[in-house]
């Protein structure tokens, strides 16, 4: 993969999770900072934002996205494929839920 297609690739995944992150807020905030794992003021800010803003944020060349897991752990339970992978996927939600949201530096 050469570097403009990386490029067109992250404003494509930035494009969809902020019109995803949008329409969560504008629909439930307190289920979108929870889901998203933002602070309210991030969640206020994509809320308020405009097309022509949402698109020049995405246009950026840095991923606005993260992995919400830090850990080995709950990359394992999101990922595991046994039996009790519903018991595993609510346990890695209940850390991931531990963990303070995003705030703006």
């Amino acid at each position: 993969m050469d570097t403009d297609q990386i490029l067109n690739e992250i404003k494509e995944i930035n494009l969809g999770y902020l019109l995803l992150a949008q329409q969560l807020v504008r629909e439930d905030k307190v289920a979108a900072i929870y889901r998203l794992g933002i602070s309210q003021e991030v969640a206020d800010i994509v809320e308020g934002l405009s097309s022509s803003q949402l698109l020049k944020m995405a246009a950026t060349n840095t991923l606005l996205c993260r992995l919400r897991f830090d850990d080995s752990l709950i990359a394992e339970m999101l990922s595991s494929h046994g039996r009790d992978q519903a018991v595993s996927h609510s346990h890695a939600a209940i850390l991931m839920a531990g963990q303070p949201a995003e705030t703006i530096a």
